[in-house]
């Protein structure tokens, strides 16, 4: 499998996510995602093309935690070996011109592995 970029997700009550994104910004970081209107919704800094940081406000289908993604060139025979290897990954969703899949690794961090549509 060939891993092409890591994100980090963290999902809070928006008070907390405004004030992680605007910690980012202290830091010299750039929101891609640029100020949004009205309030927070949520933002996106990128490190590299498919390698970046995202916060978002909690809400419905939205949960608060943190989850680990990981961009692959293949998430389909990721998942075929999970299933051959023993794990049960959920999925696939198409999400965003992603093929995405999710496992809750041992001790309770949710990982999403995923690849881009063709």
């Amino acid at each position: 499998m060939t891993l092409l970029g890591i994100r980090v997700c963290k999902v809070a009550e928006v008070s907390e996510a405004a004030a992680i994104a605007e910690t980012f910004g202290k830091l010299g970081l750039e929101n891609t995602m640029g100020a949004g209107e009205g309030g927070f919704s949520g933002a996106i800094f990128s490190a590299l093309d498919q390698s970046w940081v995202e916060v978002w406000a909690s809400g419905p289908g939205m949960p608060e935690g943190i989850m680990l993604q990981l961009v692959v060139e293949d998430a389909e025979a990721m998942a075929k070996a999970a299933r051959a290897n023993g794990l049960s990954p959920e999925g696939p969703f198409q999400m965003h011109g992603e093929t995405v899949y999710c496992l809750t690794l041992p001790g309770g961090l949710a990982m999403s592995f995923q690849s881009k549509n063709i």
